[in-house]
């Protein structure tokens, strides 16, 4: 778990330990609680990433009340004999739970899902005539718009890191919705292990063709956990202008998981 997470009072491992196998041997209401508070900093850390880019009117402190209930419900479910880390699968159920609440509030403009889907599309077909990745002054002369509206755009649009699971990975293709990406972790599969390397070699692939700016975005984001503000400071510009650059690389990104040529 990063340690951004760890709280400064935060139990030792083996009175965690010992907390998790009173609770469920018996579901003592007071260890449940313990539980709860110690890893309540990891429903901080998740609600803050999830919150990179959201409106101004989601409060920081709504994500974390729909993240506790997350936590609550991974504490209740988790499995201690399965062998993994907790953290790993709180992280899920925690975003989650805030993801779907959000969906429920149904917050973002239908305007605004309109003009994602057109620069989505345009940067597809732009990408595709091209073979390469494109900057943004050539998407929107494409788009025969001033790159100013167009970034203004793209700002706007990294809301949109929420989608719903019916949502089509590509609407003319009429290809798999995204819920038929998300894996049934109760299933045994034993192609996974090799489906998982082949999409890491894959995504390790298409990201090598990024523009060095997004490359360095999307690795620092990803991989090395920082946040955009954070970004903002290691690039030497504004947490927005870093939000641009994510929200196209994520478009281009989704366009090449679903082209084959590009593979």
């Amino acid at each position: 778990m990063n340690e951004r997470t760890r709280g400064p009072d935060r139990a030792s491992d083996d009175a965690i330990h010992e907390l998790w196998l009173t609770f469920k041997a018996s579901g003592d209401p007071g260890a449940r609680e313990a539980l709860i508070l110690n890893y309540s900093p990891l429903v901080k850390f998740v609600a803050g990433r999830v919150g990179v880019g959201l409106p101004r009117n989601v409060e920081a402190a709504d994500l974390v009340s729909y993240g506790i209930f997350g936590l609550i419900d991974a504490i209740d479910k988790f499995d201690l004999e399965r062998g993994f880390k907790f953290e790993t699968y709180a992280i899920s159920r925690v975003r989650g739970a805030i993801l779907d609440e959000l969906r429920a509030l149904d917050w973002v403009p239908r305007s605004v899902r309109a003009k994602a889907r057109e620069i989505e599309r345009s940067l597809a077909e732009l990408e595709h005539s091209e073979q390469r990745s494109v900057s943004e002054e050539e998407l929107a002369g494409h788009m025969d718009m001033p790159v100013e509206t167009l970034l203004d755009s793209l700002a706007e649009i990294s809301t949109l890191g929420i989608v719903a699971l019916d949502e089509l990975l590509s609407p003319e293709r009429g290809s798999s919705a995204v819920g038929d990406m998300v894996p049934d972790r109760r299933g045994a599969n034993p192609e996974q292990a090799f489906q998982v390397e082949e999409m890491k070699r894959v995504l390790a692939d298409i990201i090598s063709r990024l523009p060095d700016r997004e490359k360095l975005v999307v690795t620092l984001y990803y991989y090395e956990g920082l946040t955009l503000a954070e970004i903002g400071e290691v690039l030497g510009v504004t947490e927005s202008r870093v939000c641009q650059i994510h929200t196209k690389a994520v478009m281009s990104l989704r366009n090449r998981m679903t082209e084959p040529t590009f593979r």
